[in-house]
């Protein structure tokens, strides 16, 4: 076949990969899938490199040995706390004597609606498109064509601190693979479980992880907003560990197994063996008490993400409501929570849109994944529009690995 396109969802719990290939309709089949506890994280950010690097190997290697093939390039999922964004606009005069607005000018707008300053312990990863406005003409999707004299281009600009996205290109690096786009997560999520519909009415995505929960709005059709939040489904585990007094491991396999987000409801009859801490003795918790500890976790998360909303003034303009995505976000009661907290429609966003290996990847856990493959498969067909970021910080690390092998 021809070069895979790879996912690489580099995560605070979990490595995940995902290898999907174009068939003859132009679609996406997905062909390989592989996952790995991951070591070397915490919050998002990579803490030990070389825990990082064995962690994307073994999954590289599960999803290579299933698809059949050698994985050389991948498109690597980032977020954390360090992630921040930004709106902004740029202002042109239309270059040529009939005024019309060509590609080279919308180039020129975006180019100049980049031109912000930000501290120089960060750097842009994504500069991505809103849209435009021809002499006081607004809400112009793609000018190119029009008349006008002077054009306008209203842009969202993704940061992140340079030492982490560098620390993210060396592990994948040393892992033997090449970088060919810094995706943030939950962008790469919305292309897995957003329909166009949703984009268009307003909608947000939570993509609860194992130590952020990343989230991302979308009005008409366009990204106004994107925040990292310092929590996950590690908080959560970690307050079952200690609520239960069990080690951690056992915590997480309870999280998933018997976990709920609501103690409405629930009966004490039902009770789960919870062994105890350095050889104590098993004992029997029931869900209800469970749910005690996890409800006021996921509700703090659902609140911060409420007041992000409600800071930035977007909550009334989410016609379709919250997409909550992510693993955390597979426990009982995850959406009738949010819903409680939101006061809007909540639904679990599942991966879609792709043939293949459907049932093995279509759970929130693997949205990122696929949402990364999608996003590939997307600057193959239709350009790199979303990317100008990325594509700069990749040329800029190039030529600094360069100098640091010829003169270190």
């Amino acid at each position: 076949m021809d070069r895979p396109i790879v996912g690489l969802d580099i995560g605070t719990t979990k490595i995940g990969v995902i290898i999907g290939e174009i068939d003859p309709s132009g679609g996406l089949k997905i062909v390989g899938v592989g996952t790995s506890p991951s070591d070397g994280l915490r919050k998002g950010v990579v803490v030990n490199i070389d825990k990082t690097v064995k962690s994307i190997e073994r999954a590289v290697g599960e999803a290579e040995l299933m698809a059949g093939v050698d994985v050389e390039m991948v498109y690597v999922g980032i977020a954390g706390d360090h992630i921040k964004s930004i709106n902004s606009r740029g202002v042109i005069a239309v270059s040529r004597n009939d005024n019309e607005i060509t590609r080279s000018d919308v180039d020129r707008v975006i180019e100049a609606a980049r031109a912000v300053a930000i501290p120089q312990d960060r750097e842009m990863l994504h500069v991505i498109p809103q849209d435009f406005v021809v002499d006081d003409q607004p809400g112009i999707k793609d000018p190119v064509g029009m008349s006008g004299v002077r054009l306008e281009g209203d842009v969202h600009i993704v940061t992140g601190a340079i030492t982490s996205v560098q620390n993210l290109y060396k592990s994948v690096e040393r892992a033997n693979l090449k970088v060919a786009g810094v995706v943030l997560e939950p962008l790469a999520s919305s292309y897995a479980v957003l329909e166009e519909d949703e984009r268009e009415l307003g909608c947000a995505i939570l993509d609860i992880g194992g130590g952020t929960t990343d989230l991302i709005v979308f009005i008409e059709g366009n990204v106004r907003h994107t925040a990292s939040l310092g929590l996950g489904g590690r908080n959560v585990t970690n307050d079952l560990a200690i609520g239960i007094r069990t080690p951690l491991e056992r915590a997480e396999e309870i999280k998933r197994s018997h976990g709920t987000c609501l103690r409405s409801g629930l009966e004490g009859g039902e009770y789960i063996p919870v062994p105890g801490v350095g050889g104590r003795d098993q004992r029997e918790v029931s869900r209800a008490v469970l749910a005690s500890i996890i409800e006021p976790r996921m509700r703090e998360i659902f609140t911060l993400a409420l007041r992000e909303l409600q800071k930035n003034h977007y909550l009334d303009t989410l016609g379709a409501g919250i997409v909550l995505t992510g693993g955390c976000s597979q426990m009982h009661g995850a959406a009738e929570l949010a819903e409680q907290v939101f006061g809007m429609p909540v639904k679990i966003g599942i991966p879609k849109g792709f043939g293949g290996l459907v049932d093995a990847v279509a759970t929130p856990a693997h949205a990122t994944g696929v949402g990364l493959v999608q996003y590939g498969l997307a600057r193959l067909t239709h350009g790199k529009d979303e990317d100008l970021g990325s594509d700069r910080f990749r040329g800029l690390f190039k030529k600094m690995t360069q100098w640091v092998k010829q003169y270190v």
